[in-house]
């Protein structure tokens, strides 16, 4: 089912359709899991081909809580994606990442609630990934750059605390996520990126600040941060222009860690767990 393009970004919040960049084709993917957010768009920029995947589909009806995570990275690997660019709204958990900031952070804290379907490998298939470092370094040095070049203001690592929502947090939820030390704060990054993990993908995401969550004395009103989404929408736009070719042109080099992720016998393996396999552990 490959299709030749190997880079893939996920959109985000406010990240729906990229002005700039034409739009070649589409395409449906049925999926062990079910169906992905929407059809997969085949996107072109300055010649350089990649695919394009709203999170929350065409007019963001789909919460974080119900995005088909595992849909979504299947797709993309099974039309030939390796490396995953994901672009996200976030809240800052700390001072110095200011509203309209890009953090390009390294780590993800789950503080989901179970609700989310997290991984490749059950209903009678065992398979172990490691996720110590669930962010690919060559890949998030070049978004990283790619930042810089753009003009953006731009944080290299950190911590993304991933919540459920789709509420945003309390206070003191939101001191409490201060006191671990983390960066930022979103609702959709897991299981996104230990799924990719999980398929042999390079990932690492771009995170948009668009206001201080709630721990600061100043309030924000949804309507202040779909303002700030604006500005950082186009400044996604620059970073996309920047980087795209350059990931064509000169993909990143890394070595998947999920070729002996099965543990299970394989006499044991359904044709089901044998298809998930094919696209999966490729």
């Amino acid at each position: 089912m490959s299709n030749g393009r190997k880079l893939a970004v996920i959109g985000g919040s406010g990240i729906y359709k990229l002005d700039a960049i034409k739009q070649t084709g589409s395409k449906d993917v049925e999926t062990p899991f079910g169906r992905p957010s929407t059809a997969v768009m085949e996107m072109e920029v300055q010649g350089s081909p990649f695919l394009f995947l709203p999170r929350h589909g065409i007019g963001h009806h789909i919460s974080p809580s119900e995005v088909n995570y595992r849909a979504n990275i299947y797709a993309l690997k099974a039309l030939g994606a390796d490396t995953i660019v994901s672009i996200s709204a976030v809240g800052s958990l700390q001072e110095q990442y200011a509203p309209r900031d890009f953090v390009v952070p390294d780590q993800f804290l789950d503080w989901t609630k179970g609700q989310r379907k997290r991984t490749f490998f059950d209903e009678g298939m065992v398979g172990h990934v490691s996720a110590a470092y669930p962010v690919e370094k060559s890949l998030q040095a070049r978004i990283h750059q790619a930042c810089l070049s753009s003009g953006v203001k731009t944080h290299l690592g950190g911590t993304y605390v991933c919540i459920e929502g789709p509420q945003f947090s309390s206070r003191a939820e939101s001191q409490i996520y201060r006191s671990f030390g983390a960066s930022v704060i979103g609702m959709t990054n897991v299981p996104e990126a230990y799924l990719a993990k999980e398929a042999g993908m390079a990932y690492a995401t771009v995170a948009m600040v668009t206001d201080y969550d709630c721990w600061k004395d100043e309030h924000c009103e949804v309507s202040e941060i779909m303002a700030i989404m604006k500005d950082n929408y186009v400044s996604a736009q620059k970073l996309v222009l920047a980087l795209i070719p350059s990931l064509v042109k000169e993909p990143v080099n890394f070595t998947p860690e999920n070729k002996w992720a099965v543990i299970t016998d394989p006499a044991k393996l359904s044709a089901r767990h044998k298809e998930i396999m094919e696209v999966v552990l490729r």
